[in-house]
């Protein structure tokens, strides 16, 4: 008896490179977990909520120059929402899905639209992005003006962090040059 599916598969390769791409999704999410639990151990202080490094962000920038954008977008939000289950709360969890969003979108339009934005640039606007979302989603669940003085040292954090991370982007992409993921 034959099976229906929704969309057949027409060739052999389809399959295989269907397994690759989620072999490679799974891989690059696990090693942003990583990144985030190792982060979640070094305790900085910066005497301001929510500013931190950032390194599961190098998974996301690299993945633009690597995968396709969906691609990019699945891995950032399996990150990012069992991240939350596994070290956070359901605050975190809207935070971080809202900043997510919100850094994906502009170092997205920044690479697709942008030209000559470098991926420390490029970082740069993702890390500022994300947390002008992180504070637009404490804005809303807070339904407090207050948060917005957090507003100037978020950005400083940002700007900070995406140069970190944009620098670190820039020495792996050199060893990654030859992989093609998707």
């Amino acid at each position: 008896m034959r099976m229906l599916c929704a969309a057949p598969l027409r060739k052999k390769g389809m399959v295989a490179e269907m397994a690759k791409r989620v072999a490679y999704s799974a891989m690059l999410a696990a090693l942003a977990m990583i990144f985030s639990y190792i982060e979640a151990l070094i305790p900085f202080s910066f005497g301001v909520p929510g500013i931190k490094l950032g390194l599961a962000n190098l998974v996301v920038l690299l993945g633009f120059y690597f995968l396709r954008p969906m691609q990019v977008a699945e891995i950032s939000a399996i990150r990012i929402v069992l991240t939350a289950f596994l070290f956070g709360n359901m605050a975190s969890l809207l935070y971080s899905l809202a900043g997510g969003f919100l850094s994906f979108l502009a170092m997205l339009l920044l690479i697709k639209k942008g030209k000559g934005f470098s991926p420390i640039g490029i970082s740069i606007a993702g890390g500022v992005c994300h947390n002008i979302g992180q504070l637009a989603a404490a804005f809303f669940i807070l339904e407090s003006a207050g948060v917005l003085y957090y507003l100037p040292a978020l950005m400083l954090g940002g700007l900070i962090s995406g140069m970190l991370v944009g620098a670190a982007g820039v020495r792996v992409h050199k060893y990654l040059e030859h992989i093609t993921l998707n």
